[in-house]
């Protein structure tokens, strides 16, 4: 099996910042020596939150490949990856290892905080990646919704495993401090990655239509749906100024970061959306709407810095 094919096939670029993400939470904004947050995971624990994590996320984008090809051969040819350079029967493998071994490390994890309900995390992600995959995102909007809520996921998983069991009445409130923190990443990755979930259905509108599937562009059509990310675009871009203006206007370096790393791709975003047309240009939109989270996953570093200066 080639090496190559493999880590295209899993998404490696993703994984990695599904994983940077959750370190960058647990070594940045975690050790803030101003505000010495209780935490319940050590390295090796919340080691086992990232591979967990990043298994399963894995196992969801095989089977959105092995449930792809049809799709792709219009969409891609060039980059079908099922069934070209490694058979279904072998994909279909990789699928049911990466969940057990995301599950079990996740059972393990729940179990090792002496909370294993919290297994159903792990156990409803994996079921809810593979409906995604096989019927969910031919409905109008709702696999869209989906995948962003489980991308939101990501910045919520360190505040239920590593904050909420180590909440005391004593230091409640820093607490829930830090878990808002986590929750408005949540809200930007939600608003972000649902643009680019759009986006890339007006890219691969040919496949879809293939598929028979109802996506905005297919039950819309291009021009509808340019202006519905027209205005998500908007909003987004009004919603992270009120942010950033609310809580960093007196910090100069959040401040640039914000305006220059977030805003302006938003921006260009917005500006550029209304005359796409082409699988060029949505492919260039989505990789603006890439960077911006990107970069938004990056500016968790500045909090050290905020909250010492």
């Amino acid at each position: 099996m080639p090496i190559k094919a493999f880590f295209n096939l899993i998404r490696w670029p993703n994984l990695l910042l599904i994983a940077s993400c959750l370190f960058i939470i647990k070594f940045s904004l975690f050790s803030i020596e101003a505000y010495p947050v209780a935490i319940t995971l050590n390295w090796f624990g919340y080691s086992l939150l990232i591979a967990s994590s990043v298994f399963i996320a894995a196992a969801g984008n095989i089977i959105n490949d092995i449930q792809d090809v049809v799709a792709d051969k219009v969409n891609k040819p060039k980059r079908v990856i099922v069934g070209r350079l490694i058979s279904e029967k072998t994909a279909f493998n990789w699928f049911l290892l990466f969940n057990v071994l995301g599950i079990l490390l996740g059972f393990y994890l729940a179990n090792l905080i002496g909370k294993p309900i919290f297994t159903m995390l792990f156990i409803g992600s994996s079921g809810l990646l593979y409906l995604y995959a096989t019927t969910l995102k031919s409905y109008l909007l709702i696999g869209n919704i989906l995948i962003s809520a489980l991308v939101a996921l990501v910045f919520i998983l360190p505040a239920i495993f590593d904050l909420m069991p180590a909440i005391t009445p004593q230091n409640q409130s820093l607490q829930k401090f830090f878990f808002s923190i986590l929750t408005d990443y949540a809200v930007f990755a939600f608003v972000v990655n649902l643009i680019r979930e759009i986006v890339k259905d007006q890219e691969d509108i040919a496949g879809d239509h293939k598929m028979k599937f109802k996506t905005l562009p297919l039950v819309l059509g291009k021009q509808r749906t340019n202006i519905i990310l027209f205005a998500l675009g908007c909003l987004a871009v009004v919603g992270l100024v009120y942010y950033v203006l609310t809580y960093f206007y007196e910090n100069t370096l959040v401040l640039t970061y914000s305006l220059i790393g977030l805003v302006l791709p938003l921006l260009l975003f917005v500006v550029k959306v209304p005359s796409a047309n082409s699988k060029k240009d949505f492919r260039q939109l989505s990789l603006l709407l890439k960077i911006t989270m990107s970069l938004g996953v990056l500016s968790l570093l500045l909090y050290g810095f905020i909250h010492s200066s």
